[in-house]
């Protein structure tokens, strides 16, 4: 079996292939940027690829798109440090056969890559509980059209500064709005409410959104 494993830190990688050595791995690949991981991918047509969200220089989720475009028929596992529902319908929308958090006890992800390699879906327990109380889009749900035009303009690419001036508002509005986002959504960064927004977006769940508003 051969194991491509995508994430910007060394740490994760090594604790991770100690982990899943017990599968009989025969070969190991490792990435830690989005074209690292596409090229990586095509060199060693891996059986399982362990994903991250949270790259260098770009999104986990956006390589999945990536590597299910090259190939619909890879099993990718999403091992993330979120524990998120945007984050896991995300994934799952995009094709990964499992999503497993960082914080989940180690032997999910044994669980979720064997799961993986029968074809089956798995998500850890925590998340799945999350999921199973709130439906996918419960986070936009919380949010105001003025919240949700101001993430719309993020994942757009549009700064803080750009937003207060398209819409007409003082730039500490905008920033008190995004902070607002954050804890709406449970999200500890900017950069995160970026990744939401492009994600969601790009399942058109806030695009959708904002229009009934």
């Amino acid at each position: 079996m051969k194991i491509l494993i995508v994430d910007d830190h060394t740490v994760v990688r090594d604790g991770v292939k100690r982990l899943v050595d017990t599968l009989g791995v025969s070969e190991f690949g490792e990435a830690e940027t989005p074209s690292e991981a596409l090229n990586e991918f095509r060199r060693l047509r891996p059986d399982i690829t362990v994903l991250d969200i949270n790259l260098k220089n770009g999104s986990g989720l956006e390589v999945l798109r990536r590597l299910k475009a090259d190939t619909p028929a890879a099993k990718i596992v999403v091992f993330s440090m979120y524990s998120d529902i945007a984050y896991a319908a995300s994934a799952r929308r995009e094709g990964a056969l499992g999503y497993v958090a960082k914080s989940a006890p180690s032997d999910e992800l044994l669980v979720a890559i064997e799961k993986a390699l029968e074809g089956k879906t798995y998500t850890d327990t925590e998340t799945a509980a999350l999921m199973s109380e709130q439906p996918q889009n419960a986070g936009l749900d919380l949010l105001s059209r003025r919240e949700l035009q101001i993430l719309q303009m993020l994942g757009e690419g549009n700064s803080l500064s750009e937003i207060a001036d398209g819409l007409g508002i003082a730039y500490k509005t905008a920033a008190n709005t995004a902070t607002k986002l954050k804890e709406k959504l449970g999200l500890d960064r900017t950069a995160d409410l970026v990744r939401f927004a492009l994600e969601t977006r790009g399942g058109r769940m806030l695009a959708e959104r904002t229009a009934e508003e």
